[in-house]
């Protein structure tokens, strides 16, 4: 969600128990670099992980755990960054943990509209490059239509605000960031989809005194997804993508890998 690392995983799984042979469930609310718009179904969570890997030796996992609260119309998670930076030198470490609420504004086929409020809470070392050293907030609206059976498109636009965000020599000055982005998802088969992201951010620094900095990235993320869905109600859904600098990210590169989890809690 920040800093142009949205999250990143680990891929090879290793799965117990019996594929469900005759019931498939649709891959749903399992994008890369985007959110869509379904919250989680009652009594269901969803363990995401996913790993972003860049040229340059930069690289960004996130954790990120959802459960609905305690329906579908609303919905809690967190996600925990780790990030590895490089530029002056390579910092590694635990950036700001988002918390993170949903609401299930609209969900009737074949539209779902879910916006998201975040607190992004100061965890990461603002003084090695990895969080903002104080209290801020990030909005997201995501938007879900499905054209036809085989069609489905997400778009997101949200914006990223921190009051008094830290600089050099003590500067502190109000930033805000912007965030937006549209994916195509191909459903070969409902486990089996091939997609395309378009993921831009625009974030603000603080470079001194009533002064900030802003910093654009864009990227293209192709990718191909599917899911294990197993008689127990277990889905695993494992994906890669490649990232692809566009514009002002033009010449950058990488892998992206992904796994989600997702069960009923009993």
């Amino acid at each position: 969600m920040k800093r142009s690392i949205f999250p990143v995983l680990s891929l090879i799984v290793a799965l117990g128990g019996s594929v469900a042979a005759a019931e498939t469930v649709k891959i749903r609310d399992n994008s890369f670099l985007l959110e869509e718009a379904y919250n989680q179904e009652p009594g269901v969570i969803q363990h995401i992980q996913a790993f972003q890997y860049m040229k340059d030796g930069s690289w960004g996992y996130t954790f990120t755990e959802e459960w609905p609260a305690p329906r579908e119309t609303h919905q809690l998670s967190a996600t925990i960054p780790i990030d590895r930076l490089r530029g002056g030198g390579t910092v590694t470490g635990i950036g700001d943990v988002l918390l993170n609420y949903r609401y299930q504004l609209l969900l009737r086929d074949p539209v779902a509209l879910s916006p998201r409020l975040s607190l992004i809470l100061p965890t990461g070392d603002e003084e090695r490059g990895l969080g903002e050293g104080i209290l801020g907030f990030q909005g997201n609206i995501p938007l879900s239509v499905e054209l036809t059976d085989r069609w489905v498109t997400h778009w997101n636009l949200g914006m990223t605000y921190v009051p008094r965000a830290r600089g050099p020599g003590g500067a502190r000055e109000d930033t805000y960031g912007f965030l937006y982005g549209a994916s195509a998802v191909f459903l070969v088969s409902e486990n089996f989809n091939f997609l395309i992201e378009a993921a831009g951010e625009t974030i603000e620094a603080v470079t001194g005194i009533g002064m900030t900095e802003r910093e654009s990235s864009f990227f293209l993320n192709p990718g191909v997804r599917f899911a294990w869905n197993h008689e127990s109600g277990l889905q695993v859904v494992p994906g890669i993508g490649v990232p692809i600098g566009v514009g002002p990210s033009r010449g950058e590169y990488g892998i992206f890998l992904y796994l989600s989890l997702e069960h009923p809690l009993f």
